[in-house]
């Protein structure tokens, strides 16, 4: 017979699964699909979208958004102009001001009859589920997380304490970042929500891109959407964390209040300032534009995938790379077989380049460790490398250029660029090139053939190279390793990689315990 300790034990354990069983089956999961295309045409933004696609020859109209403030500002516009449906799509969801004006417009738009959909990773919704929970209470408004775990969600480290009873599975996260409005204008690139992606942040902000589009591609992007929305992984965030069925009005006197106090901020002020000579799908490049993007279910493989059946499959499948291939990468991670293309590419002709963060720029050192002992190859055989760098010298680049990828504001500054330029097509999304993204995470991003988008992503990438900007990484006349910049107008050379003992010490590391697939 079980003793009365074991008796109090086991039934706990009954008394916990019945718990979980309750809040499992109370929650209604309901099989939702983006607005329809006759619909999405009879809305104000459908509207306004056919209009300027009727004096068009090519398909689609796209945007970039490489200014913070101005990416910021085309969001908040989408939500106030939506009349039927908003779909987001995020990896991180920060706290901050940004964060809070989302909130509240979304809240206001949803009092107008617009259906909100809400999709989080869950490792991005750590500590919030409460109020993403009081969110999801308005009736017109659903939020849902991926990849989700039950427990330990109150904040990271029990979380990560959480995932070891499925590391496997937990090691991969939906990293897509998208944002749809009445399935009529999309945005598409590298920004989560969070202050530091929309220079709203005083100590550190990413110089990203986006890409607002209209047309044809924009269904697909909606349809990826729907896929990732009604997969099985994306959880109701009330299956977890249960509010009253009012709270979202508790959470919108919360967020009214705080903007009544904030009105006057300098960055809200700033944005009140803003041109508002046109809106962004008046003044776009036209061309063609194909959405790609990793399978949901990626993320439930038992193993790592067979690359050619992810989206850099698909990204290499239909991009082609005969004269010129730049990547621009927050977190560059070749790998022997990539190091391996790449400079065959380069030994055949084809003019390689690389953007990346410094080790004193990047916001994981760890990473940069897997990327450094690979420079001395690219450099080996004609490859360009490009170092961000976190402290930038303002006056040696126009502070006002519309496109610019210098971070104003901050004490410092990181790439959050994700893009791949091959010859006459351009791709912007959510994948770095590293192993995470090819094998562990899911992406999603458009590939883009347009003549005058080439060219003002050039301008970018032209600015992004100034010495006053970033490192120009190269080999001096001894062959050893050089940082090439410029400081207060005057060119100077580095022989010893700059950054901290810490920063140093991180990326060691990652090479000394061979994390280079994991990263």
């Amino acid at each position: 017979m079980p003793s009365a300790h074991e008796w109090s034990r086991w039934l706990g354990w009954l008394a916990l699964c019945l718990l979980l069983a309750g809040c499992t089956h109370a929650v209604v999961r309901e099989h939702h699909t983006a607005l329809a295309l006759e619909e999405a045409r009879q809305t104000w933004l459908g509207e306004q979208v056919a209009q300027v696609l009727a004096t068009q020859n090519e398909p689609d109209g796209f945007g970039m958004l490489a200014n913070g403030k101005e990416a910021f500002g085309v969001r908040a516009g989408l939500i106030q102009q939506a009349q039927r449906e908003l779909d987001i799509q995020t990896y991180l969801l920060g706290e901050g001001q940004t964060t809070n004006l989302v909130l509240a417009r979304l809240l206001k738009a949803a009092e107008g009859g617009v259906r909100v959909r809400l999709l989080v990773d869950d490792i991005g919704a750590v500590g919030q589920g409460e109020r993403l929970a009081a969110l999801a209470s308005h009736p017109y408004i659903h939020v849902r997380v991926y990849n989700p775990v039950a427990f330990g969600r109150s904040n990271l480290v029990t979380r990560v304490l959480a995932s070891i009873t499925n590391p496997a599975q937990q090691h991969r996260r939906m990293h897509n970042k998208l944002w749809i409005a009445d399935n009529s204008v999309a945005i598409v690139g590298g920004r989560n929500l969070g202050d530091e992606y929309f220079d709203a942040n005083d100590a550190r902000n990413f110089a990203d891109l986006d890409l607002v589009a209209v047309g044809e591609v924009v269904p697909e992007l909606s349809r990826s959407f729907d896929l990732y929305w009604n997969h099985g992984l994306a959880q109701p965030i009330e299956r977890y964390h249960q509010v009253a069925a009012s709270a979202w009005q508790g959470l919108q006197g919360e967020l009214d209040e705080w903007l009544e106090d904030n009105a006057d901020s300098a960055y809200f002020s700033e944005l009140r300032q803003q041109s508002r000579e046109a809106p962004p799908w008046e003044t776009l490049h036209w061309g063609k534009g194909r959405a790609l993007w990793d399978a949901p279910g990626k993320l439930a493989e038992s193993g790592a995938p067979d690359w050619q059946t992810t989206l850099l499959g698909d990204l290499t499948a239909n991009m082609q790379v005969q004269e010129q291939l730049t990547l621009i990468s927050a977190y560059f991670v070749p790998t022997k077989d990539g190091v391996e293309r790449l400079t065959r590419l380069a030994d055949q002709g084809v003019e390689v380049e690389v953007i990346t963060n410094s080790l004193e720029s990047t916001d994981a050192a760890v990473v940069h460790g897997a990327y450094a002992p690979w420079r001395q190859t690219l450099l080996a055989h004609g490859v360009t490398l490009f170092e961000l760098r976190p402290e930038q010298e303002a006056g040696e680049v126009d502070a006002d250029a519309e496109n610019e990828m210098r971070v104003p504001g901050a004490s410092a500054s990181a790439l959050h660029i994700k893009a791949i330029r091959g010859d006459d097509q351009l791709f912007v999304g959510s994948f770095n090139v590293d192993p995470r993204s090819v094998l562990w995470n899911s992406e999603v991003g458009v590939l883009v053939e347009s003549a005058t988008l080439m060219d003002a992503f050039d301008e970018l990438m032209e600015i992004g190279r100034d010495p006053a900007i970033s490192y120009h990484v190269i080999h001096d006349e001894e062959g050893r390793l050089t940082w090439e910049l410029e400081h207060d107008g005057e060119p100077r050379w580095l022989t010893e990689e700059p950054g901290s003992l810490w920063r140093h010490f991180n990326a060691w590391v990652s090479q000394a315990f061979r994390l280079e697939r994991w990263l």
